[in-house]
């Protein structure tokens, strides 16, 4: 009597039927949406890696690779490969996400914020696909190929906030220091996104179109772009040295101070390597490790952003059932 109800209910709802079965630990949960993290700087990372191997356009058109073939075929050569490689770790993003998803419907409790979370994730991929698919097909437009680029940062963003709320609880956010302090933050975050916007559009100007042919580029002068890009950076510098003494002066809480140092580390680095790559004209590798560091920079940023206020965990989770808590009952 009961198999037939069970059974439609799980057909139409296949997360519930999974979340019936399976009970991930805490542990779990966080490995997910730290995964999908992991995942969102590596298509950032290769894609940055097709831009600088000019195989932007390796594959013709899109969906498919050419007007005959899904997969890129031997006529393409080295270029082709590049890109559907890249193409593929669309999907390996997409597991991850929807790894992070199951999880944390599965959780008991059931966070709905969690996998409301990973759904924007989900849904911020599948947009990006198309637009990287309108950048093929108009011959890697720089304005598309630097939309492609905040949109995959704005990916990182809701990670990083899956992953940092996969250690918090639901309750409302408690400050951790004074409001002065949150608001330097919130200083912090806008002169960063300035920052990597700027970053976009010295990528658009530039000399690494994507491709080998002629790409239209940005109708900027690159040597000014590049110059308001390194002030946007000196900002972001003399804020986050602010940042890290206001928080020793007010004795803010050791992680947070530890995040603000680790953000001057970083922010260190990647001044260097930009510098370095000005005035080495550009080196390929340089400017993709500059790419790297540009994640890094704003996975930096929000970490001390979120780390200036907490959420309790307002009751004790279900044990997984592998866990031998369960077990022994």
């Amino acid at each position: 009597m009961h198999k037939a109800p069970r059974t439609i209910r799980a057909v139409l709802t296949p997360l519930a039927y999974i979340a019936s079965r399976w009970t991930p630990s805490p542990r779990t949960v966080r490995r997910a949406a730290f995964a999908a993290l992991v995942m969102s700087v590596a298509i950032v990372v290769t894609g940055g890696a097709v831009r600088l191997t000019g195989s932007g356009l390796g594959c013709d058109t899109w969906p498919k690779c050419t007007d005959d073939s899904l997969v890129a075929t031997p006529a393409q050569g080295l270029h082709g490969a590049i890109e559907f490689t890249n193409r593929m770790l669309t999907y390996v993003l997409c597991s991850a996400v929807g790894w992070g998803i199951i999880a944390a419907r599965s959780a008991k409790p059931w966070r709905h914020s969690l996998t409301r979370l990973g759904w924007v994730q989900f849904a911020i991929v599948m947009g990006n696909a198309v637009l990287g698919g309108i950048t093929v097909m108009t011959g890697l437009n720089p304005y598309s190929v630097a939309g492609h680029f905040l949109l995959a940062t704005s990916l990182i963003t809701v990670t990083v906030v899956t992953w940092h709320r996969t250690g918090e609880g639901d309750t409302a956010p408690r400050p951790r220091v004074p409001g002065p302090v949150r608001k330097l933050s919130w200083a912090l975050l806008a002169t960063t996104v300035v920052l990597i916007a700027a970053g976009t559009v010295v990528t658009g100007s530039g000399p690494h179109a994507g491709d080998r042919s002629e790409i239209k580029r940005m109708p900027l002068d690159w040597a000014t772009t590049a110059h308001v890009h390194a002030i946007s950076a000196w900002l972001v510098c003399a804020l986050a040295v602010a940042m890290w003494l206001v928080l020793r002066v007010v004795d803010a809480p050791d992680d947070t101070r530890a995040r603000a140092r680790d953000l001057l580390v970083v922010l260190a680095a990647q001044g260097g390597i930009g510098y370095v790559q000005y005035f080495t004209d550009l080196p390929e590798v340089l400017v993709g490790v500059h790419m790297l560091g540009s994640c890094l920079v704003w996975i930096c940023v929000l970490r001390v952003a979120l780390s200036l206020r907490e959420r309790p965990v307002d009751r004790a989770g279900i044990p997984a059932q592998s866990d031998p808590q369960l077990t022994a009952l």
